[in-house]
């Protein structure tokens, strides 16, 4: 990232330095094959932060997933608009037998600071999923 950039962060926040990360919702689509894995077309879950969040009764294959799971850091972050992960949107499933794709769309963006994330001790400030039980 550029100085520029970097200011440009800072000056959204508030003067903390951090990046944007997008939400993700992973939906399960069919190609007009069977599937072979557990694959029910419409069912989702969310990537929030490091999170994967499914709603109630959403099942996804462990295998299947398996195949998207590397994909989902890359495409939450700020890509060139002529980068393939920023326009190709689905990842099919491992089995070459299996109709089951998954589609990966960018939602939301959110803000996370260098601070809330870092492992590094003498940066550290409360993690980010625990800001919400500090107040």
């Amino acid at each position: 990232m550029t100085d520029e950039g970097a200011d440009k962060n800072e000056l959204k926040t508030g003067g903390e330095a951090g990046f944007w990360l997008y939400d993700l919702k992973v939906e399960t689509v069919l190609d007009g094959r069977t599937p072979v894995c557990r694959h029910i077309e419409g069912e989702s879950f969310s990537v929030e932060g490091e999170a994967l969040v499914f709603s109630e009764g959403q099942r996804v294959s462990m295998y299947a997933l398996a195949a998207v799971l590397p994909l989902l850091p890359a495409k939450q972050r700020e890509t060139d608009a002529n980068d393939w992960m920023s326009t190709d949107a689905e990842v099919a499933c491992p089995d070459p037998h299996c109709g089951g794709r998954f589609r990966i769309s960018r939602t939301n963006r959110r803000w996370f600071s260098h601070s809330g994330t870092t492992g590094l001790p003498d940066s550290r400030s409360t993690p980010y999923w625990q800001k919400d039980k500090a107040k």
